[in-house]
């Protein structure tokens, strides 16, 4: 019982009141009913987009990465925090970029040629964290010699490559540039500014960090450049060392060849 006092005439009262408790059945918070109930309501919005794209979009292409792939929409669709029109503009952009851009046509043969530069490429091992690497080795990068198409192609081979490494549960990579022995041969505005494009358009929070390994003072002013062209993705870039990528990011067994100390 709680004591509460009131004034009746100017006179304090000392007036009981009984405190009841409620059934505990009634306040529990069923945290799988709530999942369910969320998962319901996604697939729901999933087909409202699905509908949406095949009524206003239907002439963009169907199947994997096409209007009614649900798997595609509901990334997408978490993207945009569960906006279907936001949702719909995004994927409508994507799919009919991966159409001009010829996507589901880049093979390891298409690019072989410029592969074989060594500007680029997937680790074979995943990092201790459970992500696909992808790797650029930036003094391999001579935009003045290179055809920036055949560059852009490989950028987005090796991106669906990584994309592919995902394990279960897993939905984003690391990306290493290697930026020793860097110099003004190298610098490619336009190149990095697409890269990260890419990204934010047609590959939303696939990126998990981004690590600019052993910068150099030239690249500072190019950087500061880039910074404002990134948008969010500036928060994902960490510079840091060849020590720290030993370190950190790779056991023994899994370091990248090109990662590894020299030994005499």
């Amino acid at each position: 019982m709680a004591i509460r006092t009131c004034l009746n005439l100017g006179r304090p009262q000392i007036v009981p009141v009984t405190l009841t408790k409620s059934p505990s059945r009634n306040c529990k918070f069923s945290v799988q009913s709530c999942s369910l109930s969320s998962n319901q309501s996604h697939k729901q919005l999933v087909v409202e987009v699905k509908e949406k794209l095949g009524r206003d979009y239907h002439s963009l292409p169907v199947g994997k990465n096409g209007r009614d792939d649900e798997e595609m929409i509901l990334w997408f669709l978490k993207d945009r925090k569960f906006s279907v029109d936001e949702a719909v503009s995004r994927l409508t952009k994507a799919i009919k970029w991966r159409e001009e851009f010829k996507v589901s046509e880049l093979s390891e043969e298409s690019v072989k040629s410029i592969a074989d530069t060594g500007k680029a490429y997937v680790h074979d091992s995943l990092d201790v964290y459970g992500k696909p690497v992808l790797i650029v080795v930036a003094s391999e990068h001579l935009p003045a010699v290179h055809d920036p198409i055949e560059d852009e192609k490989l950028c987005v081979f090796l991106i669906e490559k990584a994309l592919r490494k995902l394990a279960a549960g897993k939905e984003q990579i690391l990306g290493i540039i290697d930026l020793r022995g860097f110099s003004a041969r190298n610098a490619d505005l336009k190149f990095l500014t697409f890269l990260f494009d890419v990204f934010y358009y047609y590959y939303p929070k696939r990126l998990g960090q981004v690590l600019f390994v052993e910068a150099p003072f030239i690249f500072k002013p190019i950087w500061q450049v880039a910074k404002p062209l990134l948008r969010s993705y500036t928060s994902l870039v960490r510079f840091c060392s060849v020590e720290m990528v030993r370190k950190e990011y790779f056991t023994e067994e899994t370091l990248p060849e090109n990662f590894r100390e020299k030994t005499l």
